[in-house]
């Protein structure tokens, strides 16, 4: 169940910032009536970074749409380490396909910011998705996305050498957090190595030691509070 901790808010009007409801690009194909109707249907709930979303085994009888924030999607492994699967950022949702099964989520989700959510329950997202088939298209876009993702994501947990795998992880990053500077792209990290480790498929000494070994080769810079400068993109794809 989402946590105790999150603050719920309805109508969505009370959304505040550039991503709200209106806004998000799964429901830019419906009509202002449809829109309307939805946002008196729809619940906000606001997340502090670490609260849980879901957890594997509820119900998904949810649309989870990210408005603002960042949340990370993960598997519990047989040896208890945690395998982070995708990082999600405003305008990506999740539970879809959940929703059309009446299933079960099979992994958990986590605030890795202050995150706002906009849930939109089962049968709400029945109604909308049989009467507008580019919404149903943009559904499977994005599980096309999703499936790209996990295959990058094994073919790095399936390397061997350390340096292509953090490498990979750290070009994976930078469409979530990278932002392209005079001196490179910085990425303005909300995770820490732990995470980027799990990313990565090994220890978080290796990540450490990795990202030293890198700043020393001049490919990257790390400038604290979670901030890594990549000077040359180039170098670093030279590592897978």
């Amino acid at each position: 169940m989402p946590s105790t901790s999150a603050k719920l808010h309805n109508p969505c009007q009370n959304c505040q910032g550039e991503h709200c409801i209106k806004e998000i690009p799964l429901l830019s194909s419906l009509s202002k009536q449809e829109l309307e109707k939805l946002t008196e249907e729809v619940i906000i709930r606001d997340y502090k970074k670490g609260d849980r979303i879901f957890r594997r085994g509820d119900k998904a009888d949810g649309l989870f749409i990210v408005c603002s924030g960042k949340m990370k999607i993960t598997k519990s492994l047989s040896d208890g380490r945690e395998q982070i699967l995708y990082i999600y950022s405003p305008g990506d949702f999740i539970g879809a396909f959940n929703l059309l099964k009446a299933d079960r989520f099979e992994f958990d989700a986590t605030a890795i910011q202050p995150t706002r959510m906009s849930i939109l329950k089962k049968g709400s997202f029945d109604a909308i998705i049989l009467k507008n088939p580019e919404m149903t298209l943009k559904v499977l876009e994005k599980a096309y996305d999703r499936i790209n993702s996990i295959e990058s994501l094994v073919e790095r947990l399936s390397i061997g050498n350390s340096d292509a795998k953090v490498a990979s992880m750290l070009l994976s990053l930078i469409k979530e957090f990278g932002k392209e500077t005079p001196e490179g792209t910085l990425l303005n990290l909300t995770m820490n190595r732990e995470e980027m480790a799990s990313l990565a498929g090994i220890a978080r000494e290796t990540v450490i030691r990795k990202m030293k070994e890198f700043q020393r080769e001049g490919i990257l810079e790390d400038r604290g509070n979670r901030k890594v400068l990549i000077k040359s993109i180039k170098r670093l794809e030279g590592k897978l």
